[in-house]
């Protein structure tokens, strides 16, 4: 895995546990219901480095990317 994999995964995980109502440690801070925009802002973030990754190591361009809208 490399670290926009891991990033991914920990963003994913905190916007779970928010969306069920726990409380998220993340880097030193609490996050609850009000930082879920704030996270899901981060898993984008890192959801387009993992999708480059996977775009260079599979030949591809990293020039074009898929809107997801949900």
């Amino acid at each position: 895995m490399t670290i926009a994999t891991d990033m991914l995964a920990l963003y994913i995980q905190a916007e779970k546990e928010v969306l069920s109502g726990k409380v998220f440690a993340f880097n030193g801070r609490s996050l609850t219901r009000e930082n879920l925009s704030e996270i899901r802002k981060g898993r984008g973030e890192w959801q387009q480095k993992v999708n480059a990754e996977t775009a260079q190591s599979s030949g591809g361009s990293s020039l074009y990317s898929v809107a997801d809208f949900s």
